[in-house]
């Protein structure tokens, strides 16, 4: 009888385990030659960071962060837990840095030490501690500062622009903050381009100006200190109807690509594979975490934008059908794309904190 219970114990956790894993990835849609499969079940799934032989992924309401090893299972490990929404995640000489809110933390020598992870340790506390747009994706510029944004504590309000709305960058070894870009409203994903190493980061647009306006935007910084317009302008061209009649758009810096309304872009990197044909080389991937102000939603895709040089040839969907239903009333998302990675092997990665998932895109067909 023992015998039976543990028998069919095992049965049950099997069969659980296999739902779990029982994702509709069948109805995804990519370009002609381009396959995606299930990488790894992660809860929560935001930023992604590759170390040697690790795939570091934080989590936003999880409050965890975990590590998955790309040799074996890639069955994740939680590596910390009881943050405030560390989102960030970001790996350098060994050691992995987290956000969490108001404190940049970080785990030393951590994939040595998957199985009994270090306390993580204060690098700076020195950020805002407001929880509205208080979540971080972080990342080392080729300078080697940890750049870090910081986002308006609010919808759309005129905040104190050294502390809020604001892209800053992080000396590690001193704690010195420093402020590059000002103006961004909310920026949860950038990356360096590879060849002018200039900074592009995605922003999104304020709320309750209707389903089409504003855009979330992609934008380029090409000198420390500029201004991408908000809370004054929008998408470049639309002025603020409360804060729009002090400053004129033609002050800040355009969008190098308006993108859609409150479609939440989110991770964003510039496809530096080689896998991926030509006409992707040097793109950069955007994660549309998907609308909540909107009466049909928009995202829960991710999409694409060509350049050539500095200039924005495209842009469209890549990968999509997380959202499903032709109807707005009808509309059903089983996932919400929030950040891309590009792999040693030119394969994408793509992490799902709706369904706990990352997927990998790989292409196969014929050049």
């Amino acid at each position: 009888m023992k015998r039976l219970i543990v028998l069919a114990l095992m049965t049950f956790s099997w069969l659980a385990q296999a739902a779990a894993d029982s994702l509709p990835i069948a109805t995804l849609s990519l370009p002609p030659g381009f396959a995606i499969e299930l990488f790894a079940r992660v809860p929560n799934a935001r930023q992604m960071a590759l170390g040697k032989d690790t795939l570091f992924v934080g989590s936003m309401r999880a409050g965890k962060v975990y590590a998955v090893p790309l040799k074996g299972a890639r069955k994740p490990l939680v590596i910390a837990e009881g943050l405030n929404m560390p989102v960030g995640v970001a790996f350098r000489d060994g050691d992995l840095y987290v956000s969490a809110v108001s404190r940049i933390l970080r785990l030393r020598g951590i994939e040595a030490h998957l199985d009994k992870p270090p306390r993580p340790e204060v690098v700076s506390g020195d950020y805002p501690g407001d929880p509205h747009h208080g979540w971080k994706f972080i990342a080392f510029g080729p300078d080697g500062k940890l750049y870090v944004p910081v986002g308006a504590p609010c919808n759309i309000c005129e905040p104190d622009p050294d502390k809020y709305a604001n892209i800053t960058r992080l000396d590690v070894t001193s704690g010195k903050i420093e402020v590059v870009a000002r103006g961004v409203r909310n920026s949860v994903g950038f990356d360096w381009q590879p060849h002018s190493g200039e900074l592009w980061f995605t922003d999104n647009g304020r709320d309750w100006l209707g389903d089409d306006a504003p855009p979330d935007e992609l934008n380029r910084l090409a000198r420390p200190g500029e201004h991408f317009g908000y809370p004054y302008c929008h998408g470049g061209t639309i002025a603020d109807p409360e804060f729009g009649t002090s400053r004129r758009c033609a002050e800040f810096v355009p969008p190098v690509q308006n993108l859609g309304a409150h479609v939440a872009s989110l991770g964003m990197r510039f496809y530096s594979g080689k896998q991926f044909p030509e006409r992707y080389q040097g793109a950069v991937f955007i994660a549309e975490h998907g609308s909540w102000n909107r009466s049909s939603k928009a995202g829960y895709r991710v999409s694409v934008v060509r350049l050539q040089g500095r200039r924005a040839l495209s842009h469209e969907a890549f990968v999509s059908g997380w959202l499903q239903g032709g109807r707005a009333n009808e509309e059903r998302a089983w996932g919400r794309p929030a950040d891309v990675l590009v792999m040693p092997d030119g394969s994408l990665l793509i992490s799902d904190d709706h369904a706990g998932a990352i997927y990998r895109v790989v292409y196969r067909g014929t050049r």
